[in-house]
């Protein structure tokens, strides 16, 4: 489509109607000082072909997933996303929609919320999800949060297995607010949660822990569930990688009061670090104190199935001091994609690409060991692992950045005590050939 821009005569009647002489009298309220003076200095105009010959030539001046052979997971995943995921998403009637503000004209918009809705309270195995929210992070802080609000206790306890990232969100969130947290270690030996040094769990509003962990662990989330419960304090399990509940028992059969976590797999692009998907959901008992807000279903006066915008607890819809969050958004965009791709996918295709996933990974872990890096925990893992490198490890990845191949996340800049430590992650993207190769560069 052309752009079109006004021309000089309907500028100035645009003017004249709202009683100034030039452009410049819009901006009077603006110090003098703040204003620029003098021209801005621009490149000379291109052809539409130079132009995106110019932008081309930008683009690879940055790495991108797709050339690159990522081995790095840590909440943030390379996926392959079906075509069918991007050709809905794109039509007009979801990419243009806005806010269901008036929630009886988006009918559709409401319909495409309430099926994510279901499809992540029986992928997460709870009974009630929310529409949404930002990302993995805002989801636990929320999470935390919540437990505060039910419990009216002032203080949670945080495995330190989960993501770095996750965890200085909600200190952000709640020690701005007056609340403390407590530290949960883990155990060197296993790479899961130490809950012996858990002590007076009745002094908790909740207790959190992430499964599988950020060292790719999976948790004993029954076990610690029966633990908690007995104090009063509500079970939150966080994730990173949802696809892993399509193998592993999900979190609400397993006893937990609140799951949240990112949905970036789930036909979301990596997009360099966002947008992301906050999947959140709990057990109806508590749905009132849920922060977003929730689409339900419901008959019209003529009997008629439609869907409507309901207990929207947000700071826009009812008195602040009675909202149970100031989030105003939920990337519905996002969900949808993430709707799309699980409907696509069914319960047989996403337990067999985490079975794909989880294979993958172990192929992975069985050749670095023979290699020499061995993996210094016990705990059966999903599709990311830790292993020890060799000292002079910073060079050969290195090396291997030069190539286009990302081996790993070293571990250092979040546990100090695990400076020659690194994370790898394996997905379904990644051939056998490909991690052949990886293990004979390692290795040489």
């Amino acid at each position: 489509m052309r752009y079109l821009p006004h021309t000089e005569s309907e500028m100035a009647s645009m003017l004249e109607t709202i009683g100034v002489t030039e452009i410049e009298d819009l901006f009077l309220t603006v110090p003098k000082e703040c204003r620029r003076s003098n021209e801005l200095t621009l490149p000379e105009p291109l052809t539409e072909w130079e132009l995106c010959s110019h932008i081309e030539d930008l683009a690879q001046t940055t790495a991108s997933s797709f050339a690159w052979q990522v081995y790095v997971g840590a909440g943030n995943y390379t996926h392959h996303i079906p075509a069918i995921v991007s050709y809905l998403l794109s039509r007009s009637e979801f990419s243009t929609a806005y806010t269901p503000y008036q929630p009886e004209m988006s009918q559709g918009t409401l319909q495409a919320i309430f099926e994510y809705q279901t499809l992540t309270a029986r992928l997460l195995g709870m009974e009630v999800a929310n529409a949404s929210l930002y990302d993995g992070a805002s989801a636990l802080a929320e999470a935390l949060l919540m437990a505060i609000r039910v419990t009216r206790r002032e203080k949670v306890a945080v495995s330190r297995l989960i993501h770095p990232h996750y965890r200085r969100v909600a200190e952000t969130y709640l020690q701005s607010a007056g609340y403390q947290i407590a530290e949960i270690p883990y155990n060197v030996n296993t790479g899961l949660t130490d809950f012996s040094s858990l002590d007076r769990t009745e002094e908790y509003a909740a207790v959190a822990i992430q499964s599988p962990n950020f060292f790719g662990c999976l948790e004993d989330v029954g076990k610690w569930t029966e633990l908690v419960r007995e104090s009063g304090a509500l079970n939150i399990v966080a994730f990173t990688e949802p696809l892993a509940f399509g193998l592993i028992k999900s979190p609400g059969s397993q006893g937990a009061d609140i799951v949240c976590g990112e949905g970036q797999s789930f036909g979301i692009s990596q997009s360099f670090g966002g947008p992301g998907l906050g999947m959140f959901a709990c057990n109806m008992k508590h749905v009132r104190n849920m922060p977003g807000r929730l689409v339900g279903q419901t008959l019209d006066v003529d009997g008629r199935r439609g869907f409507v915008l309901t207990l929207a607890t947000r700071e826009q819809h009812i008195r602040r001091e009675r909202a149970t969050s100031n989030i105003c958004t939920n990337n519905s965009l996002c969900a949808l994609a993430a709707t799309i791709y699980m409907s696509a996918l069914g319960k047989s295709g996403v337990r067999e690409l985490a079975g794909l996933n989880r294979d993958k990974a172990e192929y992975l872990k069985m050749q670095l060991r023979d290699v020499g890096l061995r993996s210094p925990f016990e705990a059966h893992t999903f599709n990311e692992f830790v292993v020890e490198v060799p000292s002079g490890f910073y060079a050969t990845h290195k090396r291997l950045m030069d190539k286009g191949i990302v081996a790993g996340l070293p571990l250092g800049r979040y546990y100090p005590e695990l400076e020659r430590y690194y994370l790898f992650c394996v997905t379904e993207v990644r051939t056998r050939q490909e991690i052949d190769d990886l293990v004979k560069e390692i290795a040489s």
